[in-house]
């Protein structure tokens, strides 16, 4: 039994080799066109690969139901775009508590929490970018300024972290990188407002 959005699908498993198979089936249909696929329940237990193409590894022989659910893109964007105010204020807690092990000489954990910070910073840039650049008509000057200006003090804080001057790191973490997350947890609200005036219209 296949199931997608609710509905049962007129295809049987048994037609299929794999999992892989059933899925790209699925996303064929052009019911799916403008949708994303949040969640895959393989025998009513939630499925999520462990490894690229895992899906491909799992025989049709074991699975007696795979349900899809999907949600249209735009709404999963606007969906998105409502954590980004939420993740840049826990960026800038983040970078004051770095900032403050590092005064405290707690340097490994200090750069143990660092990384975790980048790590973060790269995922939402990426995502800003892509939700302006699909959804928005691409980047527009401020962005554009603001997006160098946390580029350049990443590169800053790089070469900081690479002559071990810990102090200065922790300074360009509470007064700059701070207040930029500031900014950006603005920007971010920002885009999550005007995606949602979009889907109203």
């Amino acid at each position: 039994m296949i199931i997608v959005d609710g509905c049962r699908s007129e295809q049987h498993i048994s037609n299929f080799a794999n999992l892989e198979e059933v899925l790209a089936n699925v996303m064929d249909d052009e019911k799916m066109d403008g949708r994303i696929v949040t969640d895959v329940f393989v025998n009513n237990e939630s499925f999520s690969e462990i490894y690229p193409h895992q899906a491909e590894d799992m025989s049709c022989d074991s699975i007696t139901s795979v349900e899809v659910r999907s949600q249209p893109a735009a709404e999963l964007a606007v969906e998105m775009a409502g954590e980004l105010g939420k993740v840049a204020r826990m960026l800038e807690s983040g970078a004051r508590n770095v900032a403050r092990l590092f005064r405290e000489a707690q340097d490994a954990d200090a750069l143990e929490l660092l990384q975790d910070e980048l790590d973060v910073t790269r995922d939402f840039m990426g995502m800003v970018t892509h939700l302006r650049d699909r959804y928005l008509g691409g980047v527009d000057e401020e962005f554009l300024a603001r997006t160098e200006k946390l580029s350049s003090l990443i590169s800053e804080m790089s070469e900081v972290m690479e002559s071990e001057d810990w102090v200065l790191l922790a300074d360009l973490l509470e007064f700059e990188f701070a207040p930029l997350c500031e900014e950006w947890r603005v920007a971010g609200e920002t885009i999550h407002r005007q995606l949602a005036g979009l889907r109203q219209q």
